[in-house]
């Protein structure tokens, strides 16, 4: 009897190990922007060379558009372990990583190629590894870029005295408001889902964002049909995993991982630019009206900003200054 058992036991644990050792993993990653968005399709391309790599063992799948809640709902998931992976915005990884609050100050980059050697180089990689030590139980993984920001307004600006008595949306966050209010407008935090029709009815006169945000959310068919170019904010986006995934993954997986995300970190500047350049030219045929100028009188006066909520990152701006 015992030697039956002892046989039967080994039977099971034969084919229970090859199965184990193949058992296919999914992990779900969360985004609010939409299907074929840049960072959408380069974790998706990132899951494919994952699926590849590991031959279906580990597989990513992609739920864009919020499906699985607004981002602050998201990462909690995220914390949990019941959603895996996410791209999100940095205002909720300040309150426990306050060095990444150094990116969403007004003209901390002199502009789009500066903020990438930032990331790509070791202030990025630094920023990187505190996330993944801090109590967030997140992996900073990558970062996504966000484009830069600029002015959408019912009257054109030029200099931040045509910005006086415009009241324009901004993030739901005191730097951001201090931002506008130092550029010359009245900043009003709301939310983004209220844009569209505040600019419809009246409620704010202008907002903020990069060209693909602009079209996508429709709001260059309301009133306000000038795009001034004061790229003011260049915020990248981080892309991360939840911890309690990672820590069931082989070194060599999480290594494996980290080079794929890498690899979706430039695949996604790439298809950014394309994407910032084609709907470009739709807002244009839309009849918006890109405005250059001079941002300098802008980072003037923005200056008091980064004085204020600088300070304590005195060390770190000096790095990003010094990066070529």
């Amino acid at each position: 009897m015992k030697l039956q058992r002892r046989l039967i036991t080994g039977l099971v644990l034969a084919a229970w190990l090859p199965l184990s050792a193949h058992a296919q993993t999914v992990f779900k990653s969360h985004d609010t922007h939409p299907a074929g968005y840049p960072t959408v399709a380069a974790v998706e391309s990132m899951g494919k060379k994952l699926d590849a790599a590991t031959k279906g063992r580990l597989k990513i799948q992609t739920f864009p558009g919020a499906v699985l809640g607004q981002e602050k709902e998201a990462v909690e998931q995220v914390q949990l372990g019941a959603i895996q992976m996410a791209r999100i915005s940095l205002g909720v990884i300040g309150p426990v990583v306050p060095e990444v609050d150094v990116f969403n100050m007004p003209f901390v980059f002199r502009d789009i190629n500066h903020m990438r050697a930032v990331i790509d180089g070791p202030v990025g990689q630094d920023l990187l590894d505190k996330v993944s030590a801090s109590p967030a139980r997140l992996i900073g993984l990558g970062w996504m870029d966000g484009g830069s920001r600029s002015l959408y307004t019912k009257k054109p600006v030029r200099s931040p005295e045509d910005l006086k008595g415009q009241k324009i949306r901004m993030m739901g966050n005191p730097l951001f408001v201090d931002t506008m209010n130092a550029m010359g407008g009245n900043g009003i935090s709301m939310a983004y889902g209220e844009v569209f029709t505040s600019l419809q009815t009246g409620v704010i006169d202008g907002a903020e964002n990069n060209p693909p945000s602009y079209f996508t959310a429709n709001h260059y068919t309301t009133p306000a049909k000038y795009y001034s170019q004061t790229h003011h904010l260049i915020i990248p986006e981080i892309l991360v995993m939840s911890k309690v995934a990672w820590d069931k993954l082989s070194a060599d997986d999480q290594a494996l991982v980290k080079k794929l995300a890498r690899e979706a970190q430039l695949e996604q500047r790439q298809l950014w630019d394309k994407s910032v350049a084609d709907y470009t030219a739709k807002l244009k045929a839309a009849g918006v009206e890109f405005i250059q100028i001079d941002t300098k009188p802008f980072y003037d006066a923005t200056e008091p900003v980064r004085q204020k909520y600088g300070a304590k990152h005195a060390d770190l701006m000096k790095r990003i200054a010094a990066v070529k």
